[in-house]
């Protein structure tokens, strides 16, 4: 349905605050707090006129929010990790998610207590920390940074028009 096409939203200052639906989009640029810079493909009919769809819009005044956090998911912990085990340094697709501090002895689930790990060196740490195993982490883990990109990289394979609001894209990953 059109009325449900993403669109970018921009902050006053061009950088990329989210994306939202057309219908969202309209609300926002009809009470006036975003104007149109860029209009989709279709539009909405009403009986007198054809509303074009937003593409991009950007708010009228400054919006203040804190930077984006990156999901925390198994994907993304590998991704961090280059997909290779923090303890023998082997890489390999067929990893499991370790943590270093065991749940069963408080340890959270978080970036910085969650790390790759292979097959064999998580059956050999079991539900020890590493030093009770006597394994050595090759790089501590950490909540990675990213980059305001991050909310909208997903969509750029298919909003080719959005590109040029976005200097960089091309090496975009959503870290920073």
């Amino acid at each position: 349905m059109m009325i449900n096409s993403a669109v970018l939203v921009l902050n006053q200052n061009y950088e990329p605050l989210n994306v939202c639906n057309a219908r969202r989009a309209f609300v926002l640029v009809g009470v006036g707090k975003a104007e149109v810079l860029e209009h989709g493909e279709g539009g909405i009919r009403t009986p007198s006129y054809v509303y074009p769809l937003p593409s991009v819009i950007r708010m009228v005044y400054m919006i203040k929010r804190p930077r984006p956090r990156m999901r925390l998911s198994r994907r993304e912990v590998f991704t961090r990790d280059a997909h290779t085990c923090q303890y023998c340094g082997r890489q390999t697709r067929d990893l499991t998610l370790d943590h270093i501090i065991p749940r069963h002895l408080n340890g959270r689930h978080e970036w910085e207590n969650l790390t790759s790990a292979c097959k064999s060196c998580n059956h050999r740490k079991a539900g020890r920390t590493p030093k009770d195993a006597r394994m050595r982490l090759l790089r501590e883990p950490f909540a990675p940074k990213v980059s305001s990109y991050y909310v909208v990289h997903r969509y750029l394979d298919h909003q080719e028009g959005w590109r040029k609001f976005l200097p960089g894209w091309e090496n975009m990953d959503g870290y920073s």
